[in-house]
């Protein structure tokens, strides 16, 4: 498909090309294999680098197995992203014998045909990792600055986008009130999500979902 616009975000460059083995965070890939496939390749990526998604693998791409597979065969960790989530719901919900859909449901469609070992790297994602070594936090949508790791609400760290000047935290996109202007570190969040404010670039927080499965591009950010 023509010209795969990638964007690659090299933060600190030095320290990236001298620490053997890179980490390479990527943002929403979204069932978009190829893309995902060129990226690595742009990152020169090796075996022995530690990839890290930033959820939402699957679901409104071409092939979500095939990126849940590559995932899980490079070795790569990741956090739970929203969709992610639906699907594993819709996997117990088979394994518990209830009744498919009526309607169609893309979350079920690909929990019905993963393997058993990508339905169980798809379990083993957290709902975000943090890394002394990088002084980095991985979450698929954010964190509400002041409250400890431990107290996040799981479904805030997949789905929220805005933080409003009287404090709601809300999924929604409200352009002058992103989470992450708030965020005072002192570790950066590396996040993904919000595909309509694309790159994102604070202080202590990069937003790396740059709208791949909308036609924007697949974005890495290399540690």
């Amino acid at each position: 498909g023509g010209d795969i616009g990638l964007r690659l975000l090299e933060a600190a460059t030095e320290r990236a090309k001298q620490r053997q083995p890179r980490v390479i965070a990527i943002g929403d890939v979204h069932g978009c294999i190829d893309e995902l496939q060129d990226l690595l390749r742009q990152c020169q990526y090796t075996p022995g680098d530690l990839v890290v998604f930033l959820g939402d693998l699957v679901c409104k791409g071409p092939d979500s197995h095939a990126v849940v597979q590559m995932a899980r065969e490079i070795g790569a960790i990741g956090v739970r992203g929203n969709h992610d989530f639906e699907v594993i719901r819709w996997h117990r919900a088979i394994k518990a014998g209830v009744d498919p859909p009526a309607l169609r449901s893309e979350h079920f469609h690909i929990a019905s045909f993963l393997s058993k070992a990508d339905v169980k790297w798809l379990h083993s994602l957290p709902w975000y990792l943090s890394s002394k070594d990088l002084g980095a936090l991985f979450v698929h949508a954010g964190f509400v600055s002041g409250i400890r790791l431990a107290k996040q609400n799981p479904r805030l760290m997949m789905n929220m986008r805005s933080i409003l000047p009287d404090g709601t935290v809300t999924s929604k996109f409200f352009n002058n009130w992103p989470w992450a202007r708030l965020w005072d570190g002192p570790q950066t969040v590396l996040f993904g999500h919000d595909a309509d404010r694309g790159l994102q670039q604070y202080e202590h927080a990069i937003g790396l979902d740059t709208g791949c499965v909308y036609g924007g591009r697949l974005t890495a950010c290399i540690l």
